[in-house]
């Protein structure tokens, strides 16, 4: 990038690995409500099995889990490239030609879904606020407008992680890689 200085490029690195952080931490603070989601539903079937009794404050519990943990953590799982796809093209490919379908993928797929979700979402969420919505159910959990809230939270999260991969393969295309750090996610297949 001969029009970029120094300066410039080592600024969008320290940017990139920033926001690359950021998804990382959030990541491994969600991955403790799968803990949370088992022990509530081992609960669940003990009450239910061994004391024929239940609670659906606790069985309503395991839906806010399972949902913070998808939403919540879907820019961890976009950092680490673990979402499903079919990379049957993509593998074959150079990794200037990566680069590239990322870059164009984020932006012309991922942006424009996170901005929808996050834009028609608000009112949803608003609306839920305005009333602090809780269950339907009687004896269940008051908190549906703090679920709702994950919902424009996830797409916040997605759009950042989506700079980084932007910002990643900006560098990458211009020769100025983010240097590797040390990572500990997901154990994959090489």
């Amino acid at each position: 990038m001969p029009f970029a200085s120094e300066h410039l490029i080592t600024r969008l690195q320290t940017l990139a690995t920033l926001l690359d952080r950021f998804a990382e931490a959030t990541g491994r603070i969600i991955a403790w409500l799968t803990l949370g989601m088992v022990l509530v539903t081992f609960t669940v079937v003990i009450l239910r099995y061994l004391f024929q009794t239940g609670s659906i404050a606790l069985q309503e519990s395991v839906t806010y889990l399972h949902a913070s943990v998808f939403m919540l953590g879907a820019a961890y799982t976009l950092k680490h490239d673990a979402h499903v796809r079919v990379d049957i093209v993509y593998q074959k490919c150079t990794p200037r030609t990566r680069a590239w379908i990322d870059l164009l993928g984020t932006l012309l797929l991922l942006f424009p879904v996170c901005l929808f979700i996050l834009i028609s979402s608000l009112d949803y969420v608003a609306a839920s606020w305005s009333i602090q919505e809780g269950s339907r159910e009687a004896g269940g959990l008051d908190g549906v407008f703090l679920l709702k809230t994950a919902i424009p939270v996830m797409a916040v999260l997605l759009l950042l992680q989506g700079c980084s991969i932007i910002l990643h393969k900006l560098l990458l295309l211009t020769g100025h890689p983010v240097p590797a750090t040390r990572d500990s996610g997901l154990d994959r297949e090489p």
